[in-house]
């Protein structure tokens, strides 16, 4: 079955609709394929060879597309970059990479041009999609190359940077050898055959979130291979969504559970008047979804919301729909491909129900953390890896998530895990979102604060903060609280003026964790001053992590 691939559809399909723009223009398969063939003979007649690294700073448009393509079939490494990064966190990538080539979009010209100045970046090798002062058009990088399939083509893909829990990001790198670009697309494309998507279907799938994350970049692309239509949303809103699935039939999207939760909380005549009849598949990961959330969005769109447990580094498991029902807040059995265990801190193994790390093996697959050895090996031992997530498997062998180990808080020695109380706060009517994380305390050892962002219309103060209190009291114990609580407090409130995504970031120390909304906004006060009880916050496999 070595017949998939975006190129060879491309190829006997050149008038099919491959990508719908955010402004909705569309993009043939045959006019993505040229354009993508220009770039490989573009960037090949500028000197980069097999293994080169090719960075790109680019919204959510056909452009990101093109060069995943060329990459992919070229051998070379595609680094997307976070575009909310800062012109040093942007050289840092740059310069870590060993880019030999950089391709940004003027929405982010200021950063960029900072950024590859600092380093020196090679003029001649910088493109801009718009303006960016000493930058080359893209369109000048296109000019005059053939449009036919390059020569000597070598499987490439993408290398994304973590935002890592401690220090600079790294590098995901997974080796290529000398593999026909249609072997790779092939594998590809049928993981989405776990999910019941398969070679020969039609399908329309809808991308709500930068395409500079690893999932979402590998599901658009995927679907690419499929022969399947892409349809782009450049800034996300509930509202768009429903439009787009309506409008263009959509078929399959990959999701995360805030989208979720500001979806459910969308007028009731406007759920009731959007035909969402066309989803087979919704795809959700990258964060625990609280119980409650998962359970309505079933009741509104039907037995097509899947989940799956996996990050940049590999996977995984999948909770079918009629699985999770069966289980709620599992993310499912492993992967056919893979093994799970969870281990405690000396690296043993734990029985079902109890709460350590989780660890997976996908067979014989490997990957490094580019320029850094420590950091690779400390997260392989005995051929399963870790990203640092804390979990527990069931008698029958089924994942339940908890949260990243490096946020959880221990207050009077007990663990307390920030996405359980966060799922709480989600479904409050209003809350738009919020951080739950661990200060200092020198009686607890830590104690928990929250961050909420109030949703639209509501007026923080203590009415509100009183609300969000008895609904975190109001919740049920997780079967798996401990025996052990920490007793409430009364909540205090802490009032900020203002505060960016950055800003809570560095707070927290959680790097790109929480998916707050980029533009500044009000911060309410907050729940504080809680040494909130494991058992009252804990509610199954929840949570808003990103």
């Amino acid at each position: 079955m070595s017949d998939l691939g975006f190129w060879k559809f491309a190829e006997q399909n050149p008038s099919a609709l491959a990508v719908v723009e955010p402004d909705g223009r569309e993009v043939s398969a045959g006019q993505l394929l040229e354009s993508a063939n220009q770039i490989v003979h573009g960037l090949r007649a500028l000197g980069l060879r097999k293994g080169d690294v090719v960075a790109v700073a680019l919204p959510n448009c056909v452009e990101m597309l093109e060069v995943f393509m060329a990459a992919a079939q070229a051998g070379w490494y595609v680094a997307p970059l976070n575009w909310h990064l800062t012109a040093k966190e942007i050289q840092y990538i740059l310069q870590d990479s060993e880019a030999k080539a950089f391709i940004a979009s003027e929405r982010f010209a200021e950063a960029c041009r900072e950024a590859a100045e600092g380093l020196g970046f090679p003029a001649q090798s910088r493109f801009a999609l718009g303006s960016v002062a000493g930058f080359r058009p893209l369109a000048e990088l296109k000019q005059g190359q053939p449009g036919a399939l390059p020569s000597e083509r070598s499987a490439g893909g993408p290398m994304t940077y973590t935002s890592g829990t401690t220090g600079k990001p790294k590098g995901v790198r997974r080796a290529m050898g000398d593999i026909a670009p249609e072997l790779v697309a092939t594998s590809q494309a049928m993981f989405l055959s776990l999910f019941g998507i398969l070679p020969g279907s039609q399908g329309v799938h809808l991308v709500v979130a930068p395409l500079y994350h690893t999932a979402v970049l590998n599901f658009a692309t995927n679907h690419l291979h499929l022969g399947h239509t892409v349809v782009l949303m450049d800034k996300w809103t509930p509202e768009g969504t429903l439009e787009r699935i309506q409008k263009y039939r959509v078929t399959n999207t990959h999701m995360v559970p805030t989208m979720f939760t500001r979806l459910l909380k969308l007028p009731e005549e406007l759920k009731k008047n959007t035909d969402v009849s066309s989803l087979r598949h919704v795809i959700h990961g990258a964060a625990p979804c609280p119980v409650d959330v998962k359970r309505k969005m079933l009741e509104w769109w039907g037995p097509c919301i899947f989940e799956y447990y996996a990050a940049s580094e590999g996977g995984g498991t999948l909770a079918t729909p009629s699985q999770w029902l069966n289980k709620p807040g599992t993310v499912g059995p492993p992967w056919p491909i893979s093994t799970i265990r969870i281990l405690d801190d000396a690296r043993l193994p734990l029985p079902p129900r109890e709460i350590g790390t989780v660890w997976i093996r996908m067979g014989d697959y490997k990957f490094e953390y580019h320029k850094d050895r420590a950091k690779t090996e400390d997260a392989w031992s005995e051929g399963f890896f870790t990203v640092g997530d804390a979990g527990y498997l069931d008698e029958d062998g089924y994942l339940f998530l908890c949260d990243r180990k490096a946020d959880m808080i221990i207050a009077g020695g007990v663990n307390i895990y920030p996405a359980e109380i966060e799922a709480v706060f989600a479904m409050h009517p209003k809350v738009a979102d919020v951080a739950v994380f661990g200060i200092p305390n020198e009686d607890w050892g830590e104690e928990v604060k929250a961050v909420v962002q109030p949703a639209s219309g509501a007026s923080p103060g203590a009415r509100s903060r009183k609300s969000c209190a008895n609904s975190l009291r109001a919740s049920s114990p997780s079967s798996r609280s401990r025996a052990a609580s920490i007793s409430s407090k009364r909540c205090r409130a802490i009032r900020t003026a203002s505060c960016t995504s950055a800003a809570c970031e560095t707070h927290t120390g959680r790097g790109a964790r929480k998916p707050f909304d980029e533009a500044r906004f009000t911060v309410s006060s907050i729940f504080s001053e809680t040494r909130a009880s494991h058992a009252a916050c804990a509610t199954p496999r929840n949570g808003l992590g990103a």
